[in-house]
């Protein structure tokens, strides 16, 4: 069995660290670069378009928007297609629900600190069926700087009264590993979108595939 220290509070990404989603997002990205016509091809997009918040993405796509309320109209476009598609298929990694059943009999805060909207962030705990379960959750649309920017992390830990430095995070992308880190925590790689080999390369103290097995020492 895996064992690290027990944190004072436990921070997660959700897309791609609580589900394996992040193909459902290309896809409905792939979806919504078509329908607007936009001729961008895929490595295009996660090179030079595909970081920070969701305004800042339909920033680089639509620079002839001006305002907060128009990007925001748009981008709610991309994850109403998202939401379609990934409805039907919602289900946790592998062990998490013991690892979060275990959190709780051991005190341990969690909290989520996700790039995505709020309404994506509802139904995805909707769905697991753990919408009551967090602490605190923190959606993109809450933050002014997205993912590599420490601020999702920061605000998750000062929501749950713990110093970043006692929180443990749990990510699966190199922007979400770089923001924790940045924000003085620790990160678990979860390997959905790298090995974890490339994950302990990215900076992650441990790597995991699934939760299953995974605690902390006594």
């Amino acid at each position: 069995m895996i064992q690290l220290p027990a944190p004072k509070a436990v921070i997660f990404d959700m897309d791609g660290t609580l589900v394996d989603n992040m193909h459902f997002h290309h896809d409905a990205w792939m979806k919504f670069i078509h329908e607007k016509k936009l001729n961008i091809d895929a490595d295009t997009f996660e090179r030079d378009y595909h970081k920070g918040t969701l305004i800042e993405v339909m920033q680089r796509f639509f620079p002839h928007l001006k305002t907060e309320e128009e990007l925001r109209k748009v981008g709610d476009e991309k994850e109403a297609l998202f939401r379609e598609m990934y409805r039907p298929h919602i289900k946790p990694i592998e062990g998490l629900m013991t690892f979060l059943t275990h959190l709780k009999k051991a005190k341990i805060p969690f909290g989520l600190a996700t790039m995505g909207d709020k309404n994506n962030m509802k139904m995805t705990l909707e769905g697991l069926g753990v919408s009551e379960s967090f602490h605190s959750t923190t959606s993109g649309d809450l933050v002014t700087y997205g993912k590599p920017h420490p601020e999702i992390f920061i605000t998750a830990a000062q929501k749950l009264n713990t110093a970043p430095s006692d929180c443990l995070a749990f990510e699966d992308t190199q922007s979400g590993i770089t923001s924790a880190r940045a924000a003085g925590m620790q990160v678990v790689g979860v390997a959905t979108q790298f090995t974890e080999s490339e994950l302990l390369e990215l900076g992650c103290i441990h790597a995991i595939s699934e939760y299953t097995g995974f605690w902390f020492a006594e």
